[in-house]
């Protein structure tokens, strides 16, 4: 199963840049997207389903233009979870899962913390789905947590590990994924890739993509029991339809 996650940054602007063109060619069996920007009424299904995905789950923010999800499949899931029933998430839609016969897959968008006001609701949602994952797992053994998780790990995710001080590298946001990851998780691309430099998002400003100042904000988080089945997790870097670009995790079921 090849299943891409993507912050594309503005679904509809993602799609003037050449997306399902893109999509056709990379072809995974399930994408899952974030930052959509976008209500339901405003994407036309027939788009994807003629790129070859006929099932489609949307779950927008209640606020047009803002956040979302989403995951595109070619195979029919057993079950569609739209959010996660905790209300300071969901009003944002920030979690989709969709449950298949040997594993389910969640595309998630984690908060940025822009201001404090931002960063607290960050924290409270930090807090809210490491616990959430943590129960879900006992009935969802095999889980992939895909999306922006909005930090950098180690110093080797970031082009400036110097910038200790902004949020996406404070301290106790990288010991929060820490801990997620040690909860039961593993970050598939850095243990297929443990010297690897890459990164999944690059600033707008000061050209910072052409010279590769990028963070490694993007992960396909595997349940541990699912580590024998990583066969591949690598990054997209060519795809250019968002500030971001996808990463791609491949297992061998």
């Amino acid at each position: 199963m090849k299943i891409i996650s993507y912050n594309v940054n503005g679904i509809r602007a993602a799609l003037k840049k050449g997306f399902l063109d893109w999509l056709q060619q990379a072809n995974p069996d399930v994408i899952c997207i974030q930052e959509i920007k976008a209500q339901k009424n405003q994407i036309n299904p027939m788009d994807f389903e003629l790129a070859g995905y006929p099932h489609q789950y949307w779950f927008s923010a209640e606020k047009k233009g803002y956040s979302g999800v989403a995951i595109l499949s070619k195979i029919k899931p057993n079950h569609v979870e739209y959010g996660t029933g905790i209300e300071t998430m969901d009003f944002e839609g920030r979690n989709i899962r969709v449950d298949f016969d040997q594993l389910s897959i969640m595309s998630m968008y984690l908060p940025s913390g822009t201001n404090d006001a931002r960063l607290d609701f960050k924290f409270n949602y930090m807090d809210e789905i490491l616990d959430y994952a943590t129960k879900l797992r006992k009935s969802i053994p095999n889980l992939v947590i895909c999306g922006d998780y909005n930090i950098c790990h180690e110093a080797i995710d970031i082009h400036n590990p110097k910038m200790k001080g902004v949020s996406g590298f404070l301290p106790e946001e990288r010991a929060w994924l820490g801990k997620f990851i040690d909860s039961g998780f593993i970050d598939s691309f850095r243990f297929l890739n443990p010297n690897r430099q890459e990164y999944s998002w690059w600033s707008y400003r000061a050209n910072a993509r052409a010279n590769n100042k990028g963070w490694r904000l993007d992960y396909a988080m595997v349940t541990s029991s699912l580590k024998d089945v990583i066969s591949r997790a690598y990054i997209l870097t060519e795809a250019k339809h968002s500030d971001h670009c996808p990463i791609a995790l491949e297992l061998d079921l």
